[in-house]
């Protein structure tokens, strides 16, 4: 099956859980990485539970930190 990683065409053997995409792509900090799934937002505690599917489009997104001098 393929899916969309940010961007980046991604060919998987069988299907995998948000959780384990974080694993198999070696996202670093992945407490700090929001995941959206076809422009669904996926709740954190959801990420083992939600299997991806064929075709599916996931995007990493990381919270930055910031402020003033």
């Amino acid at each position: 099956m393929k899916i969309i990683v940010n961007g980046d065409e991604l060919v998987l053997t069988e299907a995998i859980s948000v959780d384990q995409l974080l694993a198999s792509q070696q996202v670093e900090m992945a407490n700090y990485v929001t995941i959206q799934i076809n422009d669904e937002w996926i709740d954190r505690e959801n990420f083992a539970a939600t299997l991806l599917k064929d075709g599916d489009q996931v995007e990493f997104l990381y919270f930055m930190g910031g402020g003033r001098a």
